[in-house]
């Protein structure tokens, strides 16, 4: 019985690296992780429609909202963009974001509990590391690559870098802070996957509707993110 189970689990991890191996390579094409707080689910498709113009293919629907669940059903319809769900602080809330379709998950910090039900269900996930332990604690779970966050609250480049240097096979997300005036230094780092950010997804802009500015502002930071890169 214990072989069987040792078998199953590692068979489960196998799985999950390679997913997470997958989605982190589709979320590093474009270097780009819009961060949204969408406060009703009726704004989803528009939004999905408007990141994809723009150029966008991955995006993260936070947990901050009631609309959350319905909002990543709806994005995740479209097949040119990659949804997941951010500000995932539970296993119940893991559950939610795969029943609606979620392909990736995004905490904010290092919860032992969200990483093992995610890995147990084959779903890639990124928690959030801010020290060095948190760092090898992801490590020690068989993940490679994690959330910086908050960013520039926590350092910044110079913090990334420090890092860097000790855990050099681990990719950081740097979320916090990131804007289109320090987007090339964070690019600029080898050790990082992407860079999270809210700024072409501002809740102005999606209260009030404004998609062709929202597809503006994408553009204009893909290109950025291309030519920093």
């Amino acid at each position: 019985m214990q072989v069987h189970h040792a078998a199953m689990v590692t068979h489960v991890t196998a799985v999950h690296h390679s997913e997470q191996q997958t989605i982190a390579a589709a979320i590093g094409r474009t270097r780009l992780l819009p961060v949204v707080v969408l406060q009703e689910a009726a704004g989803a498709e528009p939004l999905a429609a408007a990141l994809a113009e723009g150029g966008l293919r991955s995006v993260e629907v936070t947990f901050r909202t009631a609309a959350a669940a319905a909002a990543i059903k709806a994005m995740s319809a479209r097949a040119d963009l990659l949804v997941g769900a951010g500000t995932v602080l539970s296993v119940e809330q893991v559950d939610r974001a795969a029943e609606a379709g979620a392909r990736f998950v995004v905490s904010p910090g290092f919860s032992p509990r969200v990483v093992r039900h995610c890995v147990g269900l084959g779903l890639p996930v990124f928690p959030g590391a801010a020290t060095a332990t948190e760092v090898q604690m992801a490590l020690d779970e068989g993940l490679d690559t994690v959330k910086f966050f908050p960013a520039e609250d926590l350092g910044g480049v110079r913090m990334i870098k420090a890092l860097a240097a000790p855990f050099r096979a681990v990719r950081f997300i740097p979320t916090g802070g990131v804007n289109t005036g320090n987007l090339a230094d964070y690019l600029a780092l080898p050790s990082v996957l992407a860079v999270g950010g809210t700024w072409m997804v501002a809740p102005d802009l999606l209260a009030e509707g404004r998609w062709d500015e929202v597809t503006r502002r994408t553009a204009a930071a893909v290109a950025a993110a291309g030519g920093a890169a």
